[in-house]
């Protein structure tokens, strides 16, 4: 059974062109994931298979939904036991734990917030988040180092009032997560748990060029991922879905959560310490995983194994999103695996804005054209529509009604939010062009954007340039002031094995970049460093490489 069938207009589509004309998503009142998808589940399909957890232990554990519903259940009630109740805000620092599917469930079923974090913050870091969103519990892996850290933060804290761990160590002052849901009493459904337009998640973003901003989705924000999932990632009925998100991120929630389930997909967890390229493939062909989500880089390790030493005959369908996709990576994924890398591009702010569908023959480096959900426009910096080829900010045309999937705001920030949302238009500050036939690509953040002697450059085509080098592991372009040119493309990079820094190889990686792509993009500096600077969340923070400079 796939439950979003029962949210469409129109459930079954045979083309691109009818999915496009005739896709709607029919929002009910007061929607909650927990009790309408996950609890209907348990009601109808019991024994299906919801969730399936391994780590790099070798432990093993599945989930029926009838489980699931158990869990929630007695979760949600040992939580109520804490206090917690409708639009309390609880920290979740659980990683990969499949406790985190218990503990964000079952806060949607009391109607609280959840805000997921990732295990990387400091003790600075707790503290912003607590303080500005005003958190009332934080639910914990109990590692020492996390824990310290929290525990460290909590003295500028005031509004946190229960700390939750899930062990195996409980610290003094601290619940036990897994004895207090063991022992909850029954778990009592609140006559009004939530409604449609209740908040359900805050997101810090990654804060590249400053503090994070809090992302606000209300409770119909799953149903969104039905596009993400359904018409994106393409998961299958009783296939096995893999997306490769720690749930600190919004990605989790985009391919470990809201849309697979709606597909009755089962949702498989790699809880690992640390990413090794031949673990992951073998962890992919040991569980016969059918669907699998990733961004460029990790593809980036993939293709440098024998792919051939695995069995991937169960693996039918392979997307990417987070960054565009290099090429050279696609083509070279293809012949090890004859499988198509399925673009897309979205924000922690909306659900997917771009796909390559099913049904499209992707064009490797294309973000896709839009999906139906938003009403998305390229805008020139006068405001007015591009044509094809010219370069513009992406921007969704929102009107009077706000659709489906997009956020309801900077938490707490209205004048934030009201420069980049204003005039009926949300302005994504990304920066992409479109072809002849309606394909978009990226060109990178507007403040990323190179201008130099007249022309405008994208960061990521210059990168992509680099990429095919083999000198060139990871890269970052940026603009650096001139006084004749207004600006010049610079290159950040680190070598690979075996390459040392010189400037015999900084020409050859020049000469190399003016022979791939147009000459006037090509990198007038180069530098070679050890490491790029990075947000905790892994992307380059090129506005530290321009500061610097």
């Amino acid at each position: 059974m796939q439950l979003y069938k029962k949210y469409l207009e129109k459930p079954e589509f045979n083309s691109l062109e009818d999915f496009q004309k005739n896709f709607k998503i029919n929002v009910p009142e007061n929607f909650n994931f927990a009790y309408d998808v996950v609890d209907e589940y348990a009601r109808l399909e019991p024994e299906k298979t919801a969730l399936v957890w391994v780590n790099d232990m070798g432990e093993h554990i599945e989930f029926s939904y009838a489980e699931l519903k158990e869990k929630t259940d007695a979760t949600a009630s040992f939580l109520q036991q804490q206090g917690i109740g409708r639009t309390d805000k609880v920290m979740l620092i659980l990683k990969r734990r499949y406790e985190f599917w218990f503990a964000v469930l079952a806060l949607h079923k009391i109607g609280a917030v959840a805000i997921p974090a990732t295990h990387l913050l400091t003790p600075k870091d707790i503290v912003y988040r607590c303080n500005a969103a005003t958190i009332n519990a934080v639910v914990s892996v109990g590692e020492e180092v996390v824990i310290q850290n929290i525990a460290s933060a909590m003295p500028a804290c005031p509004s946190v009032k229960t700390l939750i761990s899930i062990g195996p160590d409980i610290p003094d002052g601290w619940v036990d997560f897994s004895k207090g849901v063991d022992n909850a009493p029954p778990f009592v459904r609140p006559e009004n748990p939530s409604q449609n337009d209740d908040l359900l998640f805050l997101y810090f973003t990654s804060g590249t060029t400053g503090e994070p901003k809090m992302v606000a989705h209300d409770y119909t924000y799953p149903l969104g991922h039905i596009a993400t999932a359904v018409f994106w990632q393409n998961v299958q009925e009783g296939g096995l879905h893999l997306t490769i998100a720690d749930t600190g991120w919004a990605k989790a929630v985009w391919g470990k959560l809201y849309g697979q389930m709606l597909a009755g997909c089962s949702v498989f967890v790699y809880d690992h310490q640390k990413f090794t390229p031949s673990d992951m493939l073998e962890v992919i062909s040991k569980y016969k995983v059918t669907s699998f989500c990733a961004p460029p880089t990790i593809y980036r390790f993939l293709i440098r194994e024998d792919l051939s030493k695995y069995d991937l005959s169960a693996l039918k369908y392979c997307v990417t999103a987070g960054e565009a996709l290099n090429p050279k990576v696609y083509d070279t994924f293809f012949q090890q695996t004859g499988i198509k890398l399925m673009e897309a591009f979205g924000q922690t702010e909306t659900v997917v804005q771009l796909v390559t569908f099913p049904w499209m023959e992707p064009k490797p480096g294309s973000m896709g054209i839009p999906v139906p959900l938003y009403d998305i426009v390229l805008l020139n910096a006068d405001g007015v529509p591009c044509e094809d080829g010219e370069q513009g900010q992406i921007a969704i045309r929102v009107g009077n009604t706000a659709p489906l999937g997009l956020f309801k705001g900077y938490y707490r920030e209205e004048e934030r939010t009201r420069e980049t949302w204003h005039d009926g238009i949300y302005y994504t500050g990304d920066i992409a062009w479109r072809d002849e036939d309606g394909y978009y690509w990226f060109v990178g953040r507007a403040d990323d954007v190179i201008k130099s002697s007249g022309y405008r450059i994208g960061p990521f085509e210059v990168e992509s340039a680099l990429m095919t080098h083999p000198a060139v592991v990871e890269c970052a372009v940026t603009g650096v002031p001139d006084e004749i040119r207004g600006q010049v493309v610079k290159a950040t990079i680190v070598l690979g094995k075996g390459y040392h820094a010189s400037d015999e190889l900084a020409s050859d990686i020049q000469n190399h970049v003016k022979k791939v792509t147009a000459p006037y993009k090509y990198p007038r500096m180069v530098e070679f460093v050890e490491a790029l600077p990075k947000t905790i969340s892994g992307k380059i923070r090129r506005v530290e490489i321009r500061n610097k400079d």
